[in-house]
C-alpha cells in the first residue's frame, strides 16, 4: 500500500465495512469513495474519524509502516524478538515496556502485547503474563478477530496451565473453541493449537479418558483440513496423553509424526521440546534406544540453549545422562546429571528431586553406594515438601524402583506408599483393622 488511498480501502475491506457504515455521520459514501480513488485528500481532522473507525492512527493512514513512531516501534519489537531468541527475556520485556503503544496501530500493539506476555513466561512472572493476555484476549474476540483470539487464547491457556490454574485454562480454551465452531473455523491452524494446548489441561488435571477422546477427533480433523504445522502440533499432544497413558509405543508414533510434520519449511520453535521429549520416550521404550536418543538430544540442545528455559536445559542434560548410563558409561551419566543440578539451582521442585535420581544412579554405577544412598535420600526429602500430582507420584515410584532394586525393601514400600497416595489412592481401611494387618 503505498497511498492513503490503498491503506484506507485496504483496512476497510479487512473492518468488513461498506463505504457508507465508513462513512457513518461524518461523512457522505461519495466523499469515502473519492478518497479511496485517490481524487480526494482527506484533512487531519477527517483522518482522525477514518483512524479511529478503521482501529488504526492518522500516522499510519499517513505514511504506513515507514510513519516515525511505528518504525521505531517495529525496530524496538525486532530488537525485543532478538533479545529473547538470544536468552534475555528481561532485557526484551522492558524495550517492549519503552514503547508508548498508544501511538501505534491496533495490529502492532497486539505483537507488542503478545511478545511481552511471552517473555514472562522464562522470568517466572506467570500472573503477569495472565494480566497482560486477558484483557487483549477479550478486546479481539469483541472485534469478532476470532483466529487472533484464538492464537492468544493458546498462550493463555499455556500460562494457566504453568500456574497451575487448570479449571481455568480449560474455561478459557473452550469457551474459545466455541467461538472458532460458530465462525466456521474448524480445522484451521489456529483451532488445531489450540484444541491442542487445551488438551495438555485435561491431561493435567487428570481426565486421562476425556483427553484421549478428543485427541482422536483432533486428529480426524488435522488429517481432512489442517496444515503441516497444525497437524504437527496435534500429533505432538495426542503423543503426551498416550504417553501419560503409559503406551509408549503409540506415543513414538504420534512423536515421530509430529516431528517429520514441524520439521517441513521453516524452523519450528517448538522442534527442540519435541525432540526432547522424543528423547525421552526413547528411553522407555522396550528395549530402550539411548543411542537414537542421544542423536535427538544433540539435535535439540543447540536450539534449547538459545529458545529454552533453564528448566527445558535441565531436563536434556537429565536424559543425557539417563541415555549414557544406559550404555555403561557412568562417569558420562554423573557429570551430566551434575550439570541438570547446576542448572535448576536450590528450588524445591520436581526437575530437582528427578536429576538428583540421576546422580544417584551414576554413583551407584560406580560402586559408591554411600554416596548414591545419600543422594536416594535427598530426592525423598524434596519429594517430601512437594505437592501431590500425578507427576510427583512418578517420581515416588521411579525411587520405589530403585530402592527395591539395591535391596532396601523398607524404604521401596515407603515410596510405593507415597505414589500410591499421590495418585489419589489411600489407605482404604478403617483404622482397626489396618492395625489388625499390621499386627
Amino acid at each position: 500500500m503505498t497511498s492513503i488511498a490503498d491503506r484506507v480501502r485496504a483496512l476497510r475491506v479487512a473492518a468488513g465495512l461498506s463505504q457508507t457504515a465508513l462513512a457513518g455521520g461524518s461523512f457522505s459514501p461519495s466523499y469515502i469513495s473519492l478518497i479511496e480513488a485517490g481524487h480526494r485528500e482527506p484533512t487531519d481532522a477527517a483522518l482522525t474519524v477514518l483512524a479511529s473507525r478503521l482501529g488504526t492512527t492518522v500516522e499510519y493512514l499517513k505514511h504506513g509502516e515507514d510513519g516515525p513512531n511505528e518504525a521505531r516501534a517495529r525496530l524496538a519489537l525486532n530488537f525485543a524478538r532478538l533479545d529473547l531468541a538470544n536468552g534475555d527475556a528481561g532485557g526484551a520485556l522492558k524495550r517492549i515496556e519503552a514503547i508508548d503503544l498508544t501511538r501505534v496501530t491496533p495490529s502492532l500493539r497486539v505483537d507488542a502485547l503478545e511478545l511481552a506476555a511471552l517473555c514472562c513466561a522464562p522470568l517466572g512472572e506467570l500472573e503477569k503474563a495472565a494480566a497482560i493476555l486477558e484483557p487483549l484476549l477479550r478486546e479481539q474476540r469483541d472485534r469478532g478477530c476470532f483466529l487472533d483470539a484464538a492464537r492468544i487464547a493458546s498462550r493463555l491457556v499455556f500460562v494457566y496451565i504453568e500456574s497451575g490454574d487448570l479449571h481455568r485454562s480449560v474455561e478459557v480454551g473452550e469457551t474459545e473453541l466455541d467461538y472458532l465452531v460458530e465462525a466456521n473455523l474448524v480445522g484451521t491452524d489456529e483451532h488445531l493449537r489450540l484444541g491442542s494446548t487445551v488438551l495438555w489441561a485435561y491431561v493435567e488435571r487428570g481426565d486421562l479418558l476425556f483427553a484421549t477422546h478428543r485427541a482422536a477427533e483432533l486428529i480426524r480433523f488435522a488429517e481432512s483440513l489442517g496444515s503441516p504445522r497444525g497437524r504437527g502440533s496435534v500429533y505432538w499432544n495426542a503423543a503426551l496423553v498416550a504417553q501419560e497413558r503409559h503406551d509408549y509405543d503409540l506415543a513414538q508414533r504420534y512423536t515421530e509424526r509430529a516431528l517429520a510434520l514441524l520439521s517441513e519449511g521453516e524452523p519450528d520453535r517448538d522442534l527442540p521440546r519435541l525432540r526432547l521429549n522424543y528423547a525421552w520416550l526413547l528411553l522407555r521404550s522396550d528395549p530402550p534406544e539411548p543411542e537414537a536418543a542421544l542423536e535427538q538430544l544433540r539435535r535439540a540442545v543447540p536450539a534449547l540453549e538459545v529458545i529454552g528455559t533453564n528448566v527445558d536445559r535441565a531436563r536434556a542434560a537429565g536424559e543425557t545422562s539417563r541415555a549414557y548410563l544406559q550404555l555403561g558409561d557412568a562417569a558420562e551419566a554423573e557429570r551430566f546429571a551434575r550439570q541438570a543440578i547446576e542448572l535448576l539451582g536450590d528450588g524445591p521442585r520436581l526437575e530437582n528431586a528427578q536429576a538428583r535420581l540421576h546422580l544417584a544412579d551414576a554413583e551407584h554405577a560406580q560402586g559408591r553406594a554411600a554416596e548414591a544412598a545419600s543422594d536416594y535420600q535427598w530426592a525423598a526429602d524434596m519429594l517430601g515438601m512437594m505437592a501431590a500430582s500425578r507427576q510427583s507420584a512418578a517420581a515416588w515410584r521411579e525411587l520405589g524402583d530403585r530402592y527395591r532394586a539395591h535391596g532396601d525393601i523398607e524404604a521401596a514400600v515407603e515410596a510405593y506408599d507415597h505414589a500410591l497416595s499421590e495418585a489419589g489412592l489411600r489407605v482404604s481401611l478403617p483404622t482397626i483393622a489396618e492395625q489388625a494387618w499390621i499386627v
